[in-house]
Order: C-alpha cells, then structure tokens, then sequence
C-alpha cells in the first residue's frame, strides 16, 4: 500500500555502490565478466547511477584490479558509472578509459584516515586537492565521500563539528556531491539530523549531501529517512545488502538497495526502480558469490530463508 507523505521528496535518487563498495569486500575476487554482467543487470533494472569499479592500486585493493578490463565493457551503458580514484595516477587511469565522473574517498577521523591512506586528514585532503581540481578541469563530475561521520572503531563517537569541517573542504575543493558515511553504522537518527543540521549552518547546501548508511545495528533505513525528511535526495545503497569496509573490520554490509526501494516504493517515491527486476540480479549475485542475500527484503520475496 502506498502512503504519500508530502514532507518528504517526490523523487529520490538511488547511487548503487554494490558493484565498488560491495564487490571490494569479497574474500574473492568475482570474475570481471560477472562483475560487467551485474552492472547490466542493474541498469536494466532501473539504477540510473551504478558505481562501477575503482582504480586503487591492486595492491591495496585486489578484489578490482581488473578496473582497465571492466570499464570497457560497460562504459557505454546508458546510465551514469562513477569510479573511485584515490589520487592522481588513478584518475589518469580512469581518464584514459573515458570515464566521467569520479569519486574521492576521505575520512573525518584521523585514526581511520591513517589505516585507510597511511596519511592525516589534512595530508588526505592535500593529497586529493590535485586530483579534483585536473577533473573538474576535465569536465569530470566529482563526488567526495567522507567515511567515519557518526563513529570509529577506534575513537568512539565522532563530534559533528569535526565532520562539518571536512565536509567543508570537500565542498570548497571543488566536490559536486558529499556523500556523508556511517562506516560502522553506529548513527541514529538524532545524530543523522544534528549532522545535517550543523552542516546547513556551516553553509553547506542539503542539495549537494549524499547519505551512505551501513547497518549494522538496524539503524539505516531510520537514518535514511531522517536524511530525507531534512531534504537530502540522494541515497546510497548496495543491491543485496553487499558490502562492508576492508579497513574496518566492525563494519558489515551497506543498506541494501531492495530494502530502500520496498520503503520508498510504500512512500511513494519515485526511483525508477523496478524491485522485481532488482531482487532478481541480487538472488542471481548471491549464487555468483555461493551465499545468501543479507537483504530482508530479496529473502521475503524470493522466498530465501
């Protein structure tokens, strides 16, 4: 049944992050023929924005080393695939294949900042300076994300005035999009809408905040739907339920794409999602990767237990 609520928005913008995020978690690495093959299966289902792969060196990452063998079959895709570039020899790689646009990763603390670049913030975000500004001169669009907002595994809660000053930079380097992550999925709603809310004051527009919520205690669709009833559009989310932090190893899966669209489809929300067409990609992944979908909502209604 579907219940419009006219304080939140009309349409809702879905950044699948389940072949990046989600794949890049795996013991194994996935063939790059079924890695292309889940990108089309999720575009077909709807997803207009598909993050693809990402071009960290295969040392740090292994699980995508294949990114110059991927993109190619599947850059000419009619939707939109973002790639992760770490720094500037990944963004001339990405370069070189013709994406379009990319993404930095950040972090608001400086213990994960440390484990995930082996550098500060400060160092993090000077490092990155060089990459955005040769993208946006490119044409790119770039999207930041910043990890550890509402909590790390080694610092304990993160205070909201640390993560609005990252954000900042983010915002002033020259980022299209922010896209605000609760690594360990520790955040609840209040802490969701005091974020928010500070980063408003600070003079960072709602428009260009994404949210990426993990959930590991329960908590991400009531996250999610407080960043949407403070006016946040955009959503990321993993198709099953894939995914986790290689560099945090509290951190479990991502909100699952199926279990969004089952709350937004209820509300109302236009996604351009067929949920059907997209819990069947996630049950065919699961058998790829030889495991059950985490996701609750591809178990109801492909009657997995």
């Amino acid at each position: 049944m579907t219940v419009r609520d006219p304080a939140l928005p009309a349409r809702v913008r879905i950044h699948e992050v389940g072949a990046r995020d989600g794949l890049q978690n795996e013991k194994k690495a996935v063939a790059t023929d079924v890695k292309a093959e889940f990108v089309r299966r999720l575009a077909a289902a709807g997803l207009g924005t598909i993050e693809a792969t990402s071009f960290v060196h295969p040392k740090w990452v292994p699980q995508l080393a294949d990114a110059e063998e991927l993109f190619p079959l599947v850059r000419d895709l009619p939707v939109r695939l973002p790639v992760l570039v770490p720094n500037e020899r990944g963004l001339d790689r990405a370069l070189a294949l013709g994406a379009r646009e990319v993404a930095v990763f950040a972090s608001a603390t400086e213990s994960f900042a440390k484990a995930n670049l082996n550098r500060t913030v400060d160092e993090a975000l000077a490092m990155f300076a060089p990459t955005v500004t040769r993208a946006i001169e490119a044409g790119l669009t770039v999207r930041g994300y910043l990890s550890m907002c509402f909590g790390d595994p080694w610092e304990g809660a993160v205070p909201v005035e640390q993560v609005v000053r990252v954000t900042k930079a983010l915002a002033e380097m020259g980022c299209d999009e922010l896209s605000l992550g609760d690594t360990i999925g520790v955040a609840t709603p209040g802490h969701v809408q005091a974020l928010l809310t500070a980063l408003d004051e600070a003079g960072v527009p709602t428009s260009r905040i994404a949210v990426h919520f993990h959930d590991t205690y329960g908590q991400a669709l009531s996250n999610t739907l407080t960043a949407l009833r403070h006016g946040v559009t955009t959503v990321d989310a993993s198709a099953g339920g894939l995914g986790g932090c290689p560099y945090a190893k509290s951190a479990t899966g991502n909100l699952a794409t199926e279990d969004l669209v089952w709350m937004l489809d209820g509300l109302g929300i236009e996604t351009g999602v067929d949920l059907a067409t997209l819990t069947a990609t996630s049950v065919w992944m699961a058998e790829q990767l030889g495991r059950p979908s985490p996701s609750r909502t591809v178990r109801a209604l492909s009657h997995q237990e």
